[in-house]
């Protein structure tokens, strides 16, 4: 065949690429929750929050451009989103390209939508220097005859048609935070969704367990050069807020400045749906609270609120055209305390029993 192209596909813009991408998915295969409103169709928000990846994990690593990275999910939340589901997949990967496309199309000739990992610099629709081979989109086709592949990206509301030859650069890239091997997830849906609250409780489990420090980090720290800082979990974020105020010392001016205004693209531009992904979670919670009447589930959601919003007001800070450091301590140092709360919050709605 020439040329497949699965149709329809559902597709909306997402906040972040995993939850969207699996949104998207969870719409073509026609699975929900009846509980939920209008079609039962789960949101973003809930489709993020299941799977319970909510996350902080900060390096500073002097030398790269920028010299900080600050991640708010961890490395699993797809498998686990999928696990939890009883959704059938595995990450599939190799280093021979061949082999690599060959999964690929015969999971589009067999009529299954295939989630990939793509490096958003080469990705030619994006039109982005910085790495991220960790970047999920669909491919729904391709066609033979003029070398392409069709991609449903979370950023972009159209399908794109990219080049076979960059399709093969993003999915098979070395570049940052590691090499993507061509990662792969074919997904058998089943024939219906296991229990909403059962399921959220276990997402919210797995949330607080990785708020305290038992994380999938999205990369490997250890290839960090020498000097470098890494902290995750709620410890992290204090960690964190401690060593901003360090910067002007340890970081030459240009690196500074990068730093700096590093901070709102990785709360708020880097796909993770506004807030640092904390306002993906608090939709999860709320969609959770509306749909089962569990209070627990409406008060983790405001308190993933408050963590949002003063994410937020730290990006906003960072944008001001005037770099000030003790400004943008003060707000980081605002962050520890609720993100403790949300933990905990988080923690009470995960326990078993009866809607509360």
């Amino acid at each position: 065949m020439s040329r497949v192209i699965i149709a329809p596909y559902p597709h909306q813009l997402g906040g972040h690429c995993g939850s969207g991408a699996l949104r998207d998915l969870l719409h073509w295969a026609a699975l929900g929750w009846d509980n939920l409103p209008g079609d039962g169709l789960p949101g973003e928000g809930l489709v993020f929050g299941l799977g319970g990846g909510l996350s902080f994990m900060y390096t500073r690593y002097p030398g790269l451009t920028p010299p900080i990275y600050l991640v708010g999910r961890n490395a699993d939340m797809e498998l686990d989103f999928c696990r939890r589901l009883n959704i059938d997949t595995r990450r599939q990967q190799t280093d021979d390209p061949q082999e690599a496309w060959r999964s690929v199309k015969d999971e589009i000739d067999a009529g299954h939508p295939v989630m990939v990992w793509c490096d958003i610099a080469e990705l030619p629709y994006l039109r982005v220097r910085l790495s991220n081979t960790r970047h999920d989109v669909v491919v729904i086709g391709y066609d033979d005859r003029q070398n392409t592949v069709f991609i449903v990206d979370n950023d972009r509301e159209d399908i794109q048609e990219v080049p076979m030859e960059a399709f093969r650069r993003a999915h098979g890239s070395n570049g940052f935070p590691g090499p993507n091997r061509f990662a792969t997830y074919p997904m058998r849906f089943p024939a219906r969704l296991p229990d909403l609250l059962t399921c959220a409780r276990e997402a919210a489990a797995s949330a607080t367990r990785v708020l305290g420090g038992e994380d999938a980090l999205l990369f490997d720290v250890s290839s960090l050069p020498e000097g470098s800082l890494v902290a995750s979990g709620v410890e992290g974020v204090q960690a964190f807020a401690d060593d901003i105020i360090t910067w002007p010392y340890r970081l030459d001016p240009d690196e500074l400045t990068a730093a700096v205004r590093s901070i709102p693209v990785f709360v708020e531009k880097a796909g993770t749906g506004g807030g640092f992904f904390r306002r993906l979670e608090a939709s999860f919670c709320r969609d959770v609270a509306h749909a089962t009447g569990d209070t627990a589930f409406a008060t983790a959601a405001e308190a993933c609120q408050r963590s949002a919003d003063a994410w937020s007001a730290l990006g906003e800070i960072a944008r001001a055209e005037q770099l000030d450091i003790q400004a943008i301590s003060e707000a980081a140092h605002q962050l520890p305390a609720l993100e403790l709360d949300m933990q905990q919050a988080l923690g009470q709605a995960s326990e078993p029993g009866p809607a509360k």
